[in-house]
């Protein structure tokens, strides 16, 4: 049976770019012909992605499957790690919870079994797909984690598969990290690099030639690109640490002030992409309760641990300011854990997501929440109800909880066996379990105007629809990779190096 040509991308640290060039890597196989998937063994993220099928993978590998413009299964990711707190996560296979494990035990304990998932689901991807985009993790010189590693070059051993090496500009001494990398590999290992590309260029990149003659001479190894830094990039994060990027301070400027809690196990907070592109609104970030002041919509995200994230609103003193923001009529939107705060009360009897039983939530909406060990995951729809509009909206369900009310709320979602969340008859107040509600571009556009229309403000009609946005975001950056990195060297590379190198796959027990 054929099967897929690979091609590895890993980096020499974390963020520096390699979602983004497999990304950009899958729009241009798919422009060329050829049936893409993406690939990543094993991924730490708590943003995720659910399937048609209602599994749970990382947001990365969902957001390559659409730039490749196919459906993604949980094959293209089949070990999710999830962070819970204390030096545990959640360890997600193939799209369901597995158990919390801590690190050590699951270094310990599961390496085998991870070994044996990756191996079957890359071989399932590899005879269905022509071509298979796979991404590393962190650095693959990470010494000290080398002989158990699960998501770089043992992974590129079990494909057969070139690497090619990123390195981010942007940080600085990128030369030094691409020597340092190439160094630390085990020569064999080393000898499947066949090019790097450096990444998040700004400038003049004649004055940077000197350098890649000096690199290419000192380590025999050709540098294959060098990607500008893309100012406004439309592609999906799932780690955290963006959000350092984003101000917490009001833009007096800009018609509406958005400021989102983030709390430390914030998750999903893809929700809020769709206001990045909105011109009228500026969206800040803030865990402090003095830079909350007094925004026009405040939104309370997703979590991974609800209970610890609501007691960290309780200490750190923005549990007050938020219930003093309700009080004064802000419009407040709380989505799936950010709904569960919303609540009297959040229970973790059985302790699955903190060692905490029991938490008093914000207590601004009649009801209880019960952790339960059955997570939810499903592609959801329905209509929400906003005053007089009717829309109809998309998103998906990820919650290990269930939600009760103490007495009869309107419910802000209807659909047709069930009904999710609450919106107040004000329309100050809102909760759902629906990730993705900002994606419906209708909702989107009703909600901003009602706060226009609360400023004084004309509304603005037909916004931007955001899923064409994504679609021209993934085109853009497959133009500018074209642009900047040489493909047909890298066409040629993969060719080789399948002709060339016996497979060193790992070997089953």
């Amino acid at each position: 049976m054929k099967k897929a040509v690979p091609l590895m991308i890993q980096g020499t640290h974390s963020d520096a770019g390699k979602s983004a060039i497999v990304t950009a890597l899958c729009r241009i196989f798919m422009q060329d012909g050829f049936r893409t998937a993406p690939f990543k063994s094993q991924n730490m993220a708590l943003n995720s992605y659910i399937t048609v099928d209602g599994k749970e993978i990382g947001r990365a590998q969902g957001v390559q499957a659409e730039a490749a413009r196919i459906s993604a299964t949980t094959d293209m990711n089949p070990i999710l790690i999830k962070p819970t707190g204390a030096y545990q996560s959640q360890i997600v296979v193939h799209g369901k919870p597995y158990k919390n494990m801590k690190a050590g035990e699951y270094r310990q304990d599961f390496f085998q079994q991870g070994l044996t998932l990756i191996q079957d689901a890359y071989e399932r991807l590899s005879s269905s797909y022509d071509r298979i985009v796979i991404e590393g993790a962190g650095s693959p010189a990470e010494i000290n984690l080398y002989d158990r590693e699960l998501v770089n070059m043992r992974v590129a051993r079990i494909a057969n598969a070139p690497v090619i090496l990123v390195g981010d500009i942007e940080k600085g001494g990128v030369f030094a990290s691409l020597v340092g990398t190439l160094q630390l590999l085990d020569p064999v290992d080393r000898n499947r690099v066949i090019g790097v590309i450096i990444n998040k260029f700004r400038g003049d990149v004649s004055l940077l030639e000197p350098g890649l003659k000096w690199f290419e001479e000192y380590t025999g190894v050709p540098v294959l690109g060098v990607v500008p830094f893309i100012d406004h990039l439309i592609i999906e994060a799932e780690d955290s640490v963006v959000l350092t990027n984003y101000s917490s301070k009001p833009d007096d400027s800009i018609d509406i002030d958005i400021a989102v809690i983030r709390h430390p196990f914030i998750s999903n907070f893809t929700d809020i992409d769709p206001f990045f592109e909105e011109h009228d609104c500026h969206v800040r970030f803030v865990n402090h309760a003095a830079e909350l002041g007094n925004p026009d919509l405040l939104i309370l995200p997703g979590s991974k641990n609800t209970i610890e994230d609501m007691l960290y609103l309780h200490s750190s003193g923005l549990a007050n300011i938020i219930l003093d923001l309700a009080q004064r009529e802000t419009m407040i939107i709380g989505i799936c854990g950010g709904y569960q705060m919303l609540g009297n009360t959040i229970e973790d009897e059985h302790k699955i997501e903190s060692p905490h039983v029991k938490t008093n939530g914000l207590g601004v909406v009649p009801m209880k929440t019960i952790i339960t060990e059955e997570k939810k995951t499903v592609q959801s729809e329905g209509i929400a109800r906003f005053g007089e509009n009717e829309l109809p909206v998309k998103g998906y369900e990820i919650h290990m909880g269930e939600s009760y009310f103490d007495k009869t709320c309107e419910p802000f979602i209807h659909m047709a066996n069930s009904q999710d969340g609450i919106i107040t008859e004000n329309k100050k107040l809102i909760g759902t379990y629906f990730h993705g509600i900002f994606h419906n571009d209708a909702l989107r556009e009703v909600v901003l105007n009602e706060i226009r229309i609360k400023k004084g403000l004309e509304p603005i009609l037909n916004r931007a629809s955001f899923a064409q946005i994504k679609e021209e975001g993934f085109d853009l950056l497959a133009s500018e990779v074209r642009k900047h990195v040489k493909l047909d060297q890298i066409y040629q590379l993969c060719e080789d190096f399948r002709e060339k190198l016996v497979p060193n796959n790992e070997v089953k027990d």
